[in-house]
């Protein structure tokens, strides 16, 4: 993109950084109906606590991740998706 005077502009975001951003709304939006359903029933048997220990586990390191690189798409969907995930699990350990 070029200005009046013939310099160049870089983009708000690149391609890629949408791209990063899309994913990391819908993959982050993805637990939200987990966690405010396990809020609401406190119903946890179904869930697995290996796996659910696992996922948030794994989600802080993506986050950490995200935070070494500056990525902030990575940043941003693991910072909330660790919020939604930890929750689940706080319910799993403490409903069973």
């Amino acid at each position: 993109m070029l200005d009046e005077g013939r310099h160049r502009i870089a983009p708000l975001m690149s391609t890629s950084e949408i791209l990063g951003f899309v994913a990391a709304i819908l993959t982050t939006l993805c637990w939200l109906p987990q966690a405010v359903k396990t809020i609401r029933t406190r119903e946890t048997r179904s869930l697995s606590l290996v796996a659910q220990g696992a996922l948030t586990v794994g989600v802080v390191l993506w986050l950490s991740y995200g935070l070494l690189i500056g990525n902030a798409p990575i940043i941003f969907s693991n910072a909330i998706s660790l919020v939604l995930v930890a929750t689940i699990l706080a319910m799993k350990l403490r409903f069973g």
